[in-house]
């Protein structure tokens, strides 16, 4: 089942024209990775279908329903939840405080929330430690950790990830990634946005490459683990006729 197809999907700041024509679908229960690098457009494009931007062009459909006209509020509600690039954590708040707020936006009553963050505890017991810290002492890796715990309480039906394991040691970077590979065990769609290509294309069934702005490959992500293959593609912009049967266009550049 398709739960996210987006069709030509054009978004951006202003003037500025970051995603431009995007097209990509998540199937349920797979992990499909966004790769790209700096400034390619991924996080545009995550927080246009989280409906924190608006597009400028094409259309975004969950779970078969256009949802242009839905605010962010409610696709959060109906399953559709980011964690966006920095955590977006609440540093003054405790461990504790920031999990109960993963819950707020689909008004779950205290009582409930409290039995089910001890549930989840079981899978987080760096956090379980820490319950009752202010959470801008945790860690960034910590603090990641705690983002994803506090998303799965909103309850995804598709969970997005935008870039979970930047600037994070390499150990708890795998932890991390363990962690995620754990979430799709348990049935939850992932869609995830990165740099760091190995680890991300290991983790992955499929694989959407992004450069600026446009989708110019996509497939099965153990195809890009030729890490030749997206050397070039991120340098030129273009996915070779070997690789895809047909040569994506050279992408216009942004204006200066």
């Amino acid at each position: 089942m398709t739960l996210l197809k987006i069709t030509e999907l054009s978004s951006g700041y202003g003037r500025i024209q970051a995603v431009r024509q995007a097209s990509l679908e998540v199937s349920e229960a797979e992990i499909v990775t966004l790769l790209g690098p700096n400034g390619a457009g991924k996080t545009t494009l995550l927080k246009t279908v989280a409906g924190l931007l608006r597009p400028s062009g094409g259309s975004v459909v969950y779970l078969g329903q256009a949802i242009d006209d839905w605010s962010p509020a409610t696709r959060a509600r109906r399953g559709l939840v980011l964690v966006p690039e920095g955590r977006g954590i609440l540093g003054q708040m405790t461990v504790w405080e920031n999990l109960l707020m993963g819950a707020y936006a689909r008004g779950a009553k205290t009582k409930d929330v409290a039995e089910e963050i001890e549930k989840l505890l079981d899978q987080f017991p760096l956090l379980a430690a820490r319950l009752q810290a202010a959470a801008g002492v945790l860690s960034g890796g910590e603090r990641q950790l705690l983002a994803i715990a506090r998303a799965l309480l909103a309850h995804p039906r598709l969970l997005m990830l935008d870039e979970p394991s930047l600037g994070l040691a390499p150990r708890m970077a795998q932890e991390i990634l363990r962690t995620i590979r754990g979430l799709r065990d348990r049935g939850i769609t992932i869609l995830l946005a990165e740099q760091g290509i190995r680890q991300a294309l290991q983790l992955a069934d499929r694989c959407y490459v992004m450069v600026t702005g446009r989708i110019v490959a996509s497939g099965p992500a153990v195809r890009f683990l030729k890490e030749h293959e997206l050397s070039e593609i991120y340098l030129t912009g273009i996915i070779s006729d070997k690789a895809s049967g047909t040569a994506a266009a050279r992408p216009e550049r942004e204006p200066a």
